[in-house]
């Protein structure tokens, strides 16, 4: 292989390495600002998006042994990766799909399994990690609570009138 395609396999595998997800997205009618605007929006999700060739994709794909990508391999490719949080990064491109009606989701690869467009759109409304997290503190704490109130009354019940 020449040293150009080395060297871009090479940046794509880089890229594909940051983090356990990857979500490939077709950016056919995004304009520059638009990615501007998406990568300033990502970089707070600690997330990149980067426009890869196909075949540079295919080959470090392969090489990571991440799932078969390639039905999604056709038209303008970029991917997204990074971050911890990739229910955030999936609001994050749902967000920006709604309000600018671009950047279409191919395909997306989780912990080397394939995730679908819709599956993604699913994760993107569930509540973040702190809003699930005090979720199940509320309902633990009013099942103690109720439980207190059940056994206090139970006791006044049992203890003869003063």
């Amino acid at each position: 292989m020449r040293a150009e395609k080395n060297y871009l396999i090479a940046e794509v595998e880089t890229h594909l390495k940051k983090s356990d997800y990857v979500i490939l997205a077709n950016f056919t009618k995004v304009t520059v600002a638009d990615v501007a605007d998406l990568r300033a929006k990502l970089a707070a999700e600690k997330a990149e998006f980067h426009v890869v060739k196909n075949s540079s994709l295919r080959v470090a794909a392969k090489a990571l042994g991440l799932p078969e990508i390639e039905s999604a391999l056709s038209g303008p490719t970029a991917v997204v990766v990074g971050g911890k949080n990739p229910a955030g990064v999936a609001k994050v491109l749902k967000k920006f799909f709604e309000d600018k009606q671009k950047l279409e989701v191919k395909i997306g690869v989780l912990d080397k399994k394939l995730v679908t467009p819709a599956d993604l759109a699913k994760m993107a409304d569930l509540p973040s990690f702190e809003a699930l997290r005090s979720q199940f503190l509320g309902m633990l704490t009013s099942n103690a609570a109720s439980f207190v109130r059940v056994l206090d009354a139970k006791v006044k019940k049992e203890q003869p009138a003063a």
